[in-house]
């Protein structure tokens, strides 16, 4: 299995954004079934906008696995510090290394990140599991109602406690 990162091109953002959301769609529904009220937009988990942003503020990648798009990944770099804005392997791709494969090649593709961060919603207990016990992070804060993010704007922030209520933990890398 060959996993790759390839730079997002223009012509593929479309599907980008329809995989991404498809993914965090499953995640959610996996977890709450049908019953799931997490939408960032009209039955979405993560809105265009936000991927969209992401995009646009940061380093994009699908990820490809044997010369087949089966994901995709978003970071950003300001020196020694990054951020995994967003990862994502397509459900029908789940559990072959595919996520773990790629994890590596962003670290491998920027040696000069001493410190990596990214969130994820209480709820998405694969994501946990991906990121402390397959990668490294480090669950280092809890945002919720009671302690929300200082660096979100206030009107994000009100947003992501109505989304996520119950909150988003924090994980940190540190490289060695």
């Amino acid at each position: 299995m060959l996993v790759e990162l390839k730079k997002l091109k223009l012509s593929d953002k479309e599907q980008f954004i329809t995989d991404n959301q498809e993914a965090f769609n499953y995640g959610a529904m996996e977890e709450f079934g049908m019953r799931d009220d997490h939408f960032e937009e009209v039955e979405q988990i993560i809105s265009r906008a936000t991927i969209e942003s992401s995009i646009d503020e940061g380093e994009a990648y699908s990820i490809v696995c044997d010369g087949v798009s089966v994901g995709g990944v978003v970071i950003k770099v300001d020196g020694n510090k990054g951020e995994l804005s967003l990862l994502f392997v397509s459900p029908k791709a789940h559990s072959k290394g595919i996520g773990y494969a790629a994890w590596c090649e962003v670290e491998r593709l920027h040696p000069e990140v001493r410190i990596w961060e990214t969130v994820t919603p209480y709820f998405e207990k694969r994501n946990i599991h991906f990121y402390v016990n397959r990668c490294g992070f480090h669950i280092v804060e809890f945002y919720n109602s009671h302690h929300p993010d200082p660096n979100e704007p206030l009107e994000y922030g009100k947003d992501m406690e109505e989304q996520f209520p119950d909150g988003m933990f924090r994980f940190v890398k540190n490289m060695k």
